[in-house]
């Protein structure tokens, strides 16, 4: 049977020059990169080598740059460390009700203890209102967090006009970009941005490293205590291996950003094509053209979203049905309920997004077999049956 992997923004395979980059960090240079002794300078200067190429492919400097355990830790680390760290200034925040559950879920914790949050709503492409941005800003506003690329339905945030709005209001900046590093170009001194989040994992290097991009001069509480790691802000030993495989997947991704962004429109748009000419019914979701270059997202009417999933993957096709740190829920995504779309409609939902492996025949093969499914499933539909009857 076929197989066909498109779940690409849930994770990415790891390259084969990703993996030999990684292996002599195993076996060959393994010291303690806090160790004086050959063995751990050695891993010391393989480690600020990687920082240095992750910073360069953001226009970042390597001392600004601090690696982590993934997308989800930066986050936390880049809400909470802020917000407790500026609580002379005030206990207010700001971010958008699409956010990824690492950034809502961190601010929920934060109300808990007695900080205010402003969720802003988003229109039906999934795009914030800048002039509903400004007018929620408070003199107690301290942080304004806005992901750059929506991890379900691909729209991309006007980030440099948000960071322009946040500074001239005398606020900080925060963007989790896990969805848009190594898709879009980013730069993060021209754009304005103050603390950014990326993951390895998401283009096509090893799970469990990630990256917080802090401006210098922001001041942030420490995220883990204990040793004089990552600048004495994040103690704890550095997986050595784990980031120089980051460090080359970064760079791999940065040589052909232009050409792997125009090859996943040019499939994303073949495979959009596909769905809505064949299949009846069918929403897309997001930003027709302000969206992940590989992010297709659609509702079918009249059929449940793990259903289609379950009968694709009988296929070989394996797709999901928004956020893959919530596929396992029952309910419809938050994300397309703030879009606007009714629960029964947003139940239907199914995210396909295509990377550097896949290929026209992959595409035009899911179109074929989401024909078959489709049109299976809503046989077993009693409220499609009606509609179809014309009632």
């Amino acid at each position: 049977m076929r197989k066909i992997y498109l779940d690409y923004s849930a994770t990415t395979p790891v390259k084969k020059e990703v993996v030999e980059e990684m292996l002599p960090y195993f076996t060959e240079h393994y010291g303690n990169a806090s160790s004086i002794h050959s063995f751990g300078q050695d891993a010391k200067r393989a480690l600020e080598k990687a920082r240095t190429q992750v910073a360069s492919t953001m226009g970042a400097s390597a001392d600004s740059l601090y690696f982590t355990a993934g997308g989800s830790e930066s986050d936390n680390w880049a809400i909470k460390g802020v917000m407790h760290a500026n609580k002379a200034k005030g206990n207010h925040m700001i971010t958008c009700k699409i956010e990824h559950h690492a950034v809502l879920h961190t601010c929920a914790a934060l109300e808990k203890e007695g900080f205010e949050v402003t969720y802003l709503d988003v229109d039906s492409e999934g795009l914030i209102d800048l002039d509903a941005l400004k007018s929620a800003i408070r003199p107690t506003t301290v942080l304004i967090s806005i992901m750059f690329i929506n991890n379900e339905i691909g729209t991309m945030q006007p980030v440099a006009e948000i960071s322009k709005i946040a500074h001239e209001h005398g606020v900080l900046f925060h963007t989790d970009a896990v969805q848009a590093y190594g898709n879009v170009k980013i730069d993060v001194t021209s754009m304005g941005i103050d603390l950014m989040s990326i993951s390895s994992h998401k283009i096509y290097g090893p799970k469990g490293v990630g990256a917080l991009y802090i401006k210098k001069g922001i001041k942030i509480q420490n995220l883990i205590e204990g040793g004089a790691q990552e600048k004495k802000r994040r103690a704890g030993t550095e997986n050595i291996a784990g980031i120089m495989g980051f460090a080359k997947a970064a760079q791999m991704a940065d040589d052909i950003l232009s050409t792997h962004a125009q090859k996943l429109i040019q499939l994303r748009e073949r495979l959009v094509k596909g769905i809505l000419e064949n299949i009846d019914y069918v929403k897309y979701n997001g930003h027709p053209t302000l969206r992940h270059p590989g992010n297709v997202n659609v509702c079918f009417e009249f059929i449940e979203g793990e259903a289609l999933l379950l009968s694709l993957n009988a296929k070989g096709i394996g797709g999901s049905s928004g956020s893959a740190c919530t596929s396992g829920s029952l309910d419809p995504s938050h994300v397309l309920l703030a879009i606007g779309l009714p629960h029964e409609i947003a139940h239907g939902s199914l995210r396909l997004t295509i990377g550097d492996f896949t290929t026209e025949e992959d595409v035009d093969y899911t179109v074929e077999a989401l024909k078959e499914v489709v049109q299976k499933l809503r046989l077993m539909s009693p409220l499609y049956d009606r509609i179809q009857g014309g009632k």
